[in-house]
């Protein structure tokens, strides 16, 4: 009987445990699986100069891919409006061409349905596992292995990266010796000035910034390793909210590794909340939205000023000039 009883034990013992482990390979869940909600994109263009001829706007437009799902429900414009593709990311965006503008204001509004579902390749452990060395990188990804003007792969960023990813061996390791490096070495600080550009070299000067400061050195290290990088940007949704104005955007960056494919990570979520360090290296909650990828953005129509340092709020030139004279809104409410 006795006996019977310590063997019972000895099963439950070991079923918990293989529970626990069965767990403890999981990466910890931080938000729902999905998040269903109505978005709100609304822009006015101000103080059009009288005897302006030519009013040209670019807004990035959402798609759907195996992340999210996206229906437009409504667009209003002043005039016929079309979508584009641009061809080097993949961006969508809506264009509009207002020829000889009658009233000095233009107002825009973009309403979606969008679905959001979390984006999870597993944590370091289980990345790790299936990842000891680089592969070949494909040819379709030659530009992610390339510098952007705010992101250099010589010089001090590749200084850095030999002396944070050189040591480690395989693109998972590589990735999180970066993403470790960054995490501790950085604080989410947008006092002053400078932040919010991307500048990887400035970022690792001053060692604070916003989301794109976060993640710039990230993209430029790994680059400079050799592994492809990108750099996604949208808007974030509140945790514990159903409903509200959203202030602005939200970025975060993935890698590319042959075994796997591309990985996720967000640096400064991951910051800004401690307890999720571990999650946000191989995932990425359902709270956000993408609206676009890269940097150094082209557009289509061809802009008449640069390539755009990342694509998130509307651009407008009139008359062949960038014009920034927009009063924007963005709005969310869940579904």
């Amino acid at each position: 009987m006795r006996l019977h009883i310590l063997s019972s034990l000895l099963l439950l013992s070991f079923s918990a445990c293989q529970l626990a482990a069965q767990a403890n390979s999981q990466p910890q869940k931080f938000s729902p699986p999905t998040r269903t909600f109505r978005f709100t994109y609304t822009f006015t263009v101000k103080d059009i100069p009288s005897g302006a001829r030519r009013v040209r706007v670019w807004v990035p437009l959402p798609q759907t891919d195996q992340h999210q799902t996206v229906h437009i429900l409504a667009i209003k414009a002043p005039v016929k409006t079309r979508i584009m593709q641009e061809p080097e990311y993949g961006n969508r965006m809506m264009y509009a061409e207002i020829q000889n503008p009658a009233a000095s204001t233009q107002e825009f509004s973009l309403q979606y349905k969008i679905t959001r579902r979390e984006y999870s390749r597993g944590d370091y452990a289980q990345l790790e596992r299936t990842d000891h060395k680089a592969g070949v990188v494909p040819a379709s990804m030659s530009r992610l292995l390339l510098p952007d003007n705010l992101i250099p792969i010589d010089g001090k960023i590749k200084e850095l990266a030999v002396e944070v990813t050189g040591t480690q061996s395989g693109t998972v390791a590589k990735a999180k010796a970066a993403y470790d490096y960054l995490f501790t070495n950085m604080r989410y600080d947008k006092t002053g000035s400078g932040w919010g550009r991307g500048d990887a070299v400035w970022a690792c000067d001053s060692k604070r910034g916003n989301c794109t400061d976060f993640h710039s050195p990230f993209i430029g290290m790994l680059r400079a390793d050799g592994i492809p990088a990108r750099f996604d940007i949208g808007f974030p949704l509140p945790e514990n909210k159903d409903e509200g104005d959203i202030a602005g955007y939200h970025c975060w960056a993935e890698f590319y590794a042959s075994k796997t494919g591309w990985i996720p990570v967000d640096i400064s979520e991951a910051w800004k909340a401690k307890e999720k360090q571990v999650y946000f290296f191989g995932s990425v909650d359902s709270n956000r939205v993408q609206f676009s990828t890269g940097r150094d953005v082209p557009l289509t129509p061809k802009q008449d000023g640069p390539a755009l340092n990342y694509f998130i709020y509307p651009y407008v030139e009139v008359d062949g000039k960038p014009y920034e004279k927009l009063e924007k809104h963005f709005g969310f409410k869940e579904v």
